[in-house]
């Protein structure tokens, strides 16, 4: 009876991480030898000898693993494969079969088995598969989670992308998250580095505490050391009452230092001993308060060169270093530019009540640019073609002067040419300052310019052209 060999099975728990197997094997030795292997892997092991017994148990029990044997009596296994798949359709697969029988198992493959392995088999080969599923589970866990946080409001919600890159930078966020220690966050500009802090800090535990960004760039350097540490009543002329300082009003949560390169010398020593002490002393002030907040810090600076040129403190550097993101410049996750298109057009449409879209000859020259402001670039571009274009459909014409400036790069390669039809040099210089002139929206003088002729050599041609001057 399959009740005396069934070992009890608890639903896995985050503290456990257990996965459950079901063994589906007539030969009982074989049965028992794979529940020993499984059990020594730390499954769940549940076991069954015939296809109602398998039924029964996928009906009722939270099944992440099924070891299917493809000959059973009274049932084919690709037929029991295929219920497997329309009862639990998150479970795995994997299928024995004799020799004989691996067409079979290609075919079970076919029909979504995992892989399959051949009898006889020895333990270290089922153990190797076992190994090779708990990966994949966990790899597919970690997925879906960041595919739940991308389409969320916060966490990953507003980082889009599904290149090799970004799931690679997703994974390393997910990792940040849970972690208490500094991050330093390292990107171009517009690649958006405030919405990767953003991410760490949203998708971690304390996210419904502070989340406050400060640009290190744009504040006055006089004026950094008061936003962050505060001051106190009569620390300078105006301080006619006490301020808390940034690093303070994020308690328990996070503050995002961005383009931390511009931090004045004096500032830098400061905020290490901010770091390292985890206390601050207002402006002014004369005693040292406490403070619980993570740092996270973003440039676009090369701060090892800063630290060589003595402009970056080395021992802040490793500090802010402990964990480091490289986000991706746009150019290098090509294949995201239409995942970001849909992303950006969804919200203008939503906002504006049209239905605009790219057309296949704008979407070949944004993929060819190399986009050096990056997303927000991206964005820009495609929020001004909304703006500008008088019908639903945004085309090459729409896009801005410099993306029309590689349209001649991005067309597609011509066919070999026939020595016959040799363009003269005279009919190519006609193309070439009628293309250019197109593209410059017929501005003479920077057509001239770009072509590196004067602009009366071009107001003569033009006039041999027959061209309007």
């Amino acid at each position: 009876m399959i009740a005396a060999e069934t070992v009890p099975v608890s639903t896995p728990t985050p503290e456990t991480n257990l996965l459950n197997l079901l063994i589906v094997e007539d030969e009982r030795s074989v049965r028992e030898c794979c529940r020993d292997v499984a059990q020594s892997l730390g499954f769940n092991t549940l076991l069954a000898e015939t296809r109602e017994q398998a039924y029964r148990i996928l009906d009722t029990s939270n099944i992440d693993v099924v070891l299917l044997d493809l000959r059973l009596p009274a049932g084919s296994g690709l037929e029991i494969l295929r219920d497997i798949k329309r009862r639990r359709p998150e479970a795995v697969p994997i299928v024995m079969t004799g020799f004989a029988t691996v067409q079979s198992a290609v075919q079970a493959m076919k029909l979504g088995a995992y892989d399959y392995i051949t009898k006889p088999f020895n333990f270290d080969e089922l153990r190797l598969e076992l190994g090779r599923v708990t990966e994949h589970l966990k790899l597919t866990a970690e997925n879906r989670l960041l595919r739940e946080q991308l389409r969320s409001k916060q966490g990953f919600g507003q980082l889009v992308g599904h290149s090799p890159e970004m799931e690679k930078l997703y994974r390393i966020i997910a990792k940040a998250a849970h972690s208490t220690h500094p991050v330093l966050i390292l990107g171009e500009s517009g690649t958006g580095k405030e919405l990767v802090a953003r991410s760490i800090h949203f998708a971690g535990p304390h996210k419904d505490k502070p989340f406050i960004p400060v640009d290190c760039g744009s504040l006055v350097p006089t004026l950094i050391e008061s936003e962050l540490f505060g001051y106190v009543r009569g620390a300078f002329t105006g301080a006619i009452r006490s301020k808390e300082g940034l690093l303070t009003a994020a308690e328990g949560g996070t503050i995002l230092l961005d383009e931390v390169g511009e931090l004045p010398i004096d500032l830098q020593a400061k905020l290490l001993r901010a770091i390292q002490e985890k206390e601050i002393r207002p402006v002014g002030g004369t005693r040292p308060m406490a403070i619980n907040v993570r740092i996270l810090a973003a440039t676009n600076r090369d701060l090892d060169a800063a630290v060589s040129q003595g402009t970056f403190r080395r021992d802040l550097y490793f500090r802010l270093n402990v964990l480091t993101l490289r986000i991706p410049p746009l150019r290098e996750r090509k294949q995201d530019i239409p995942l970001l298109l849909g992303n950006f057009l969804e919200r203008i449409n939503k906002a504006t009540e049209n239905q605009h879209t790219v057309g296949d000859d704008a979407l070949r020259l944004m993929l060819h640019y190399d986009w050096p402001g990056n997303v927000r670039e991206l964005e820009n571009c495609i929020e001004r073609a909304c703006t500008t274009c008088s019908l639903p459909t945004i085309h090459v014409t729409d896009l801005p002067t410099q993306i029309r400036d590689c349209e001649a790069l991005a067309a597609p390669p011509a066919a070999a040419a026939d020595p016959a039809a040799i363009t003269p040099l005279e009919e190519m210089e006609k193309q070439a300052i009628l293309h250019a002139l197109q593209v410059l929206d017929g501005d003479k003088l920077e057509a001239a310019r770009r072509l590196g002729i004067g602009k009366t050599t071009l107001y003569r041609k033009l006039k041999e052209y027959g061209t309007a001057v």
